[in-house]
């Protein structure tokens, strides 16, 4: 017989899966697999997601490539945006 305890157990892991089946697909665009990002996929499988995040405001700045008004703040670049494999 289920205790009181386990059926709010089932109760919660039952709400956790349905709020993980009611998340939006993945829209963020991932890093593009071209000769400008070439340096950043080197750095990342060298060193890491913190050290090749370091580079991308060399392009990504006001005066080269800007970010969208509504972008989040920059310097978590690869926490959203996925290498491609």
């Amino acid at each position: 017989m289920l205790k009181k305890r386990d059926l709010i157990l089932i109760a919660v892991g039952i709400a956790i899966v349905l709020f993980l089946w009611a998340a939006p697909e993945e829209s963020t665009t991932r890093v593009p697999m071209d000769e400008s990002h070439q340096q950043i996929y080197d750095i990342y499988h060298a060193e890491g997601k913190k050290a090749a995040e370091k580079v991308c405001e060399q392009c990504h700045n006001e005066d080269g490539v800007p970010f969208p008004k509504d972008h989040p703040p920059k310097y978590r670049c690869l926490f959203c945006h996925k290498m491609k494999d």
